[in-house]
This record gives structure tokens, C-alpha cells and sequence, in this order.
């Protein structure tokens, strides 16, 4: 059974810069110890013939080969657009940024 104390907390805490409470330490103490008595409980049951996933299910990827086909020209591409520039969609002004 693993546990922190409320010290332990209280180191964590001043290394990673957060002022706490007493109350807020002890609090904490019991909380990680309900986290590191569940992890303590997976690495039980997990024996030598498991291997660790990451994953529950197989991940594969899923490629498909890349194929060129007939797609639009610029100008069709551009057709519908309410206004465009350099053969490109010309957009709002936005953030103040300078045309």
C-alpha cells in the first residue's frame, strides 16, 4: 500500500511553486493515496505474460496509395468566390494586422 505524507505533499507543492493550506495537504495526501493504491492494484494484475498497451485495441494505420486525379483549375476553384486576388480568396482585414 503506497501513501504520501502530508510532507510529501508539502515538497511537491513548494517545487512546484503552490502555496497550500494545511487542511489543502492533508486533503491532497489522501487523495494520492487513493491514486497510488489504484495504480498499485493494475500493476497486480498485469503479469509477465501481458504486454503493456497503451491502447485496448490494435491501432493500425490505414493508408491508401495516393492517386492523381482531374481536379479543379484555379479559376474554377476561385468561380464562386466574392472577391478574390492573385489567384487567391481575398478575405476581411482581421486583428488590425496591416494589409
Amino acid at each position: 500500500m503506497s501513501s504520501l505524507s502530508s510532507d510529501d505533499v508539502a515538497n511537491l507543492a513548494r517545487l512546484a511553486r503552490i502555496q497550500m493550506s494545511e487542511e489543502e495537504l492533508v486533503s491532497f495526501s489522501n487523495e494520492f493515496t487513493v491514486i497510488l493504491n489504484a495504480v498499485a492494484r493494475v500493476q497486480e494484475v498485469a503479469g509477465a505474460d501481458v504486454e503493456p498497451t497503451s491502447h485496448p485495441l490494435p491501432l493500425r494505420n490505414v493508408f491508401r496509395p495516393d492517386v492523381v486525379v482531374p481536379s479543379f483549375t484555379p479559376k474554377e476553384a476561385l468561380s464562386g468566390a466574392p472577391a478574390q486576388e492573385e489567384s487567391r480568396f481575398r478575405v476581411p482585414q482581421i486583428l488590425g494586422e496591416e494589409a
